[in-house]
C-alpha cells in the first residue's frame, strides 16, 4: 500500500507519465489479482487527482479570462467615451455654425426685401419722370443718377441672389455634418450602453438573460477593424470640421459684402437725393423767374396797345394837317393866272404835304410793327404760360411724387 500511495504521488507529479507506465511498475510487487485492485485504485485516484487539477486550471483560466474581459471592455469604454466627447464637442461647434448661418440668411433675405423695394421706387421714378416735358427730361442730372441707383440696386439684387444661395448650400452641408456626428454619437452611446451592460455582467446576472445565441464564428459582413471604427468617427469630425471652417470664412465674406453693398446703396442714393434737390431748386427758381416775367409780358402787351391807340391818334391828327395843307394847295390853284407863281407859300405847302404823308406812313408802319410785337408779346406769353405749366409738373413729379416716395427708402446696414 505504501508502495501504491509512492508511486500515486509520483504520477500525479509526473504529469507526463501515463497508465501503463504506472501499470508496469506495479507488475513487480505482486500477482494478477494484487495488481488488477492497484491498478484500479490507482487509476481511479489519478483520475480524481487529474479533474481535481483540471478544475483548478479551469477556474484560473476563466477568471484570468473574465479580468482581461473586463479590462478589454473597460478600455473598450474609454475608447467610446473619448470618441464620444470628440464627437461632442465638434457637435456643439457645428450647431452654432447653422444658427449663425440660418441668422445671416435671414438677414439677406430681409437685404433683399428692402433691395427690391429701392428698386420699385427707383423704377416709379423713372417711369414718372418720363411724363415730363422734353425739355425738362433731356439727359439731365437726375435722370443720370437715378439710372446708376437703378444698376447699382440691380447688381446688388443679383449679389444678394447668389450669397443666399451660397448660405443655403453651407447650411445643408452642415446639416449634413451634424446628422453624421449625431448618428455617430447615437451609435456610440448604444455600444457603450452594451459594452457596459457587458462589464456588469456575471454568472449570477446571466442566469435572468435570455439571450440568442451569439455568432461565434465572425461579426457578419458589416464588422469593421478597430482602426477603421476610428477612422470613421475621425472623417465625421474632420468633416464637421471643414464645414465649420467653410462657414466661418462664408460669413466673414458675407459680412464683408453687406456692408460694402450697403455703403454703396446708400451713397448712390445719396447722390441721387441731392441730385433731386439741386434740381427742385433749379426748377423753383426757373419757375420763379419765369413768373416774374409774366407780368412784365402783360404790362408790355397793355403798353403795345396803349402806343398803337397814340399812333392811331397821330395819324389822324397828321391826316388833319395833310388835309388843310393839300386844301390851302388846291384853293391856291384858284388864283389868277398871272398870281400863279411858285412862291415860299406854295413851296412851303407842297414840302409840308411830303413830309405829313411820310410821317403819316412812317406811323402806319410803326402802328404794324406794333401789332407785330404785339402778337410776339402774346406768343411769348404763351410759350412762358406753358414752361410756367411745365416746371410746375416737373417740380410736382420731383419734389412731390418722386421725393415722398423716396423718403421712406431707408438702406440700413444688412
Amino acid at each position: 500500500r505504501k508502495l501504491r500511495h509512492i508511486l500515486l504521488v509520483s504520477a500525479v507529479r509526473n504529469k507526463g507519465r501515463t497508465m501503463s507506465d504506472l501499470d508496469h511498475r506495479l507488475q513487480k510487487f505482486g500477482g494478477p489479482d494484487f495488481l488488477n485492485v492497484e491498478v484500479a485504485l490507482s487509476r481511479a485516484e489519478l483520475f480524481r487527482a487529474e479533474c481535481k487539477r483540471l478544475i483548478l486550471e479551469t477556474e484560473k483560466a476563466c477568471r484570468r479570462m473574465q479580468t482581461d474581459d473586463s479590462k478589454y471592455l473597460d478600455q473598450r469604454v474609454r475608447d467610446i467615451q473619448f470618441l464620444k466627447k470628440e464627437l461632442e464637442l465638434k457637435l456643439e461647434e457645428i450647431a452654432p455654425e447653422i444658427d449663425a448661418l440660418l441668422a445671416l440668411n435671414s438677414r439677406v433675405m430681409k437685404a433683399l426685401v428692402k433691395n427690391k423695394e429701392a428698386l420699385r421706387v427707383t423704377t416709379f421714378c423713372l417711369d414718372e419722370r418720363r411724363k415730363q416735358a422734353p425739355s425738362d427730361r433731356l439727359h439731365d442730372e437726375v435722370n443720370a443718377e437715378l439710372l446708376k441707383e437703378w444698376d447699382t440696386f440691380e447688381e446688388v439684387a443679383s449679389l444678394l441672389q447668389n450669397v443666399q444661395e451660397q448660405i443655403s448650400e453651407q447650411i445643408r452641408l452642415n446639416r449634413s455634418a451634424k446628422y453624421h456626428l449625431e448618428q455617430d454619437l447615437k451609435e456610440k452611446f448604444e455600444a457603450q450602453s452594451i459594452d457596459n451592460s457587458c462589464a456588469l455582467m456575471n454568472i449570477r446576472s446571466i442566469n435572468n438573460l435570455q439571450m440568442s445565441t451569439p455568432n461565434l464564428t465572425g461579426l457578419g459582413s458589416s464588422a469593421v477593424t478597430p482602426k477603421l471604427w476610428e477612422n470613421i468617427s475621425d472623417l465625421n469630425i474632420a468633416k464637421a470640421e471643414q464645414q465649420k471652417r467653410n462657414s466661418l470664412s462664408l460669413r466673414a465674406l458675407v459680412e464683408s459684402v453687406l456692408g460694402q453693398m450697403s455703403a454703396d446703396m446708400q451713397k448712390q442714393l445719396e447722390a441721387t437725393t441731392k441730385a433731386f434737390q439741386v434740381n427742385i431748386q433749379k426748377l423753383k427758381s426757373t419757375k420763379s423767374q419765369l413768373e416774374e416775367k409774366l407780368p412784365k409780358i402783360l404790362s408790355e402787351i397793355n403798353s403795345q396797345q396803349r402806343i398803337r391807340e397814340d399812333l392811331r391818334e397821330a395819324i389822324t391828327e397828321n391826316e388833319h394837317y395833310l388835309t388843310l395843307a393839300q386844301s390851302r394847295l388846291a384853293l391856291r390853284q384858284h388864283r389868277p393866272g398871272k398870281e400863279q407863281c411858285h412862291d415860299t407859300a406854295q413851296a412851303q405847302l407842297l414840302a409840308e404835304v411830303q413830309q405829313l404823308i411820310a410821317h403819316i406812313s412812317k406811323l402806319y408802319e410803326e402802328v404794324a410793327q406794333s401789332e407785330e410785337e404785339q402778337r410776339a408779346l402774346a406768343r411769348c406769353q404763351l410759350e412762358l404760360k406753358e414752361n410756367i405749366d411745365s416746371k410746375a409738373s416737373s417740380l410736382y413729379i420731383d419734389e412731390v411724387v418722386c421725393m415722398q416716395h423716396r423718403e421712406p427708402i431707408i438702406i440700413p446696414n444688412f
